[in-house]
């Protein structure tokens, strides 16, 4: 299962670069700040993942290709040409911006769980579930804080409930179909999931100031 790990993690990397660059171009950052976002994006998952499972130094130092697909990625976002096209009509950015982000989502979680597994912890459903939502959930929070934004995590469209939901799905697929399989199905879950609570405005209940609600 290592070599479809990697591919997995490459594809999520660039996916998850693309949408951290897009972030640091909106908040009108420079190179460097649309490097560095896009890099924290794609691998801090990844990072905080590692550290939960103990492997450490993190792999995104003893395996550099990470950084390296994350960083070049952000670099092509920044070019004025690669600007232009995605930086027309906000409507579509902001789709596009769902579609890599829901399909960095489905893959960070799917690859977070899958080494846990290579780890020795495929029997315990809760630290996989744990390590899929940190992997998938982990790079955005920190995006979002360094980007000045609240956490997207916390506030938009079913966001970590669509990757629980998904990460429940892979464990309970495996019980009866291997790792691949289950990855596959988990994966387009938490991606069917985010798609349709984008198109639909689906949210969990937000606590609001009882008086402010009265007063309305």
């Amino acid at each position: 299962m290592g070599i479809v790990l990697t591919v997995i993690e490459i594809l999520g990397t660039v996916a998850f670069a693309i949408a951290g660059s897009l972030v640091a171009i909106e908040k009108k950052m420079d190179l460097f700040g649309v490097a560095i976002l896009g890099l924290v994006t794609a691998t801090g998952g990844g990072f905080l993942r590692d550290l939960i499972l103990g492997a450490i130094p993190p792999r995104m130092f003893t395996e550099p290709v990470y950084a390296i697909v994350a960083i070049g990625t952000s670099l092509i976002m920044f070019i004025p040409a690669v600007r232009r096209i995605h930086g027309g009509a906000k409507k579509v950015r902001d789709i596009f911006l769902l579609v890599v982000d829901s399909l960095g989502l489905g893959a960070y979680a799917m690859v977070g769980m899958g080494f846990a597994i290579e780890a020795g912890y495929g029997g315990n459903a809760f630290l996989l579930i744990f390590v899929g939502l940190v992997t998938a959930v982990g790079g955005g929070i920190m995006r979002d804080m360094m980007a000045g934004n609240r956490p997207y995590v916390f506030v938009k469209h079913f966001y970590a409930t669509a990757v629980l939901l998904g990460c429940v799905t892979f464990v309970l697929i495996r019980l009866f179909a291997d790792d691949i399989t289950a990855m596959i199905i988990g994966a387009a879950v938490i991606f069917v999931l985010r798609i349709l609570a984008a198109v639909f405005r689906w949210h969990l209940p937000v606590a609001h100031d009882p008086d402010e609600k009265a007063a309305k």
